[in-house]
């Protein structure tokens, strides 16, 4: 069974890591002792090992330990073992490569699938989706596919934002990368503002947070959902 939150990003603009969800994940991850954490996005400038800290302070604050995968000698087995996993923010194709190198993200799915608590922001939000087709970071490395977890129907466009008012850019707009993807693909794609996110549970995908979600689906104008609604999709495990 699903458990899965897939949030727009960790930290919002005056406030500490996780602070504007740390409510959320008192609750989600009631029933975990342990979080195994997934550094391998790893922002610029900083290590594996201070991204990790950085992670166990915040978990500390809801009662939590966290262990990070950079910390252990058998990542596939502490995953397989997680009470509960998070998979931090970063750049999306180092995660995504490091994932499929040591053979982690059947792992992670394996967990998922016996009903282990997941939760992504960010990068660690795209990879929940079909792909990482939709994301905005650049390919500094190349992984061996952009397929990923496929735990919803559709793939996710991170820290999604639009054209400011009265702007006199002429570059191409989030929805315009979005649509161009869609010309090659079925697929549709969500775009989560910032302090957003998606609630996973089961089959049924909701929107939460401050913003209502944006849904590009191919050959359609874009909406917009929620907070607090539940997506029209028949939500299926994978691809």
């Amino acid at each position: 069974m699903n458990q899965l939150i897939l949030a727009s990003t960790s930290t919002l603009y005056g406030q500490d890591y996780l602070a504007y969800l740390l409510p959320e994940l008192q609750y989600f991850f009631q029933n975990a002792d342990v979080i195994v954490f997934i550094p391998y996005a790893r922002p610029s400038g900083i290590s594996e090992v201070d991204y990790t800290q950085k992670a166990r302070v915040a978990f500390k604050q809801i009662g939590k330990q966290l262990v990070g995968l950079n910390e252990i000698q058998n990542p596939i087995e502490t995953v397989g073992n997680a009470q509960g996993i998070f998979v931090g923010g970063g750049n999306t194709f180092l995660l995504v490569s490091k994932l499929y190198e040591l053979n982690l993200m059947e792992a992670i799915n394996k967990a998922l699938d016996h009903g282990v608590p997941y939760l992504g922001t960010s990068a660690g939000a795209n990879i929940g989706g079909l792909g990482i087709h939709n994301t905005n970071d650049m390919p500094i490395t190349l992984p061996p596919t952009l397929n990923t977890l496929g735990r919803i129907p559709y793939n996710i466009n991170a820290h999604y934002i639009e054209p400011l008012e009265d702007s006199v850019h002429m570059g191409e707009t989030r929805e315009t990368r979005i649509r161009e993807f869609q010309c090659q693909h079925e697929i549709s794609v969500v775009g989560l503002p910032e302090g957003s996110w998606l609630r996973v549970m089961g089959p049924e995908v909701w929107t939460k947070g401050e913003h209502p979600v944006v849904i590009f689906e191919p050959n359609k104008p874009a909406y917009r959902m929620g907070p607090d609604v539940l997506l029209p999709y028949n939500v299926q495990n994978g691809s």
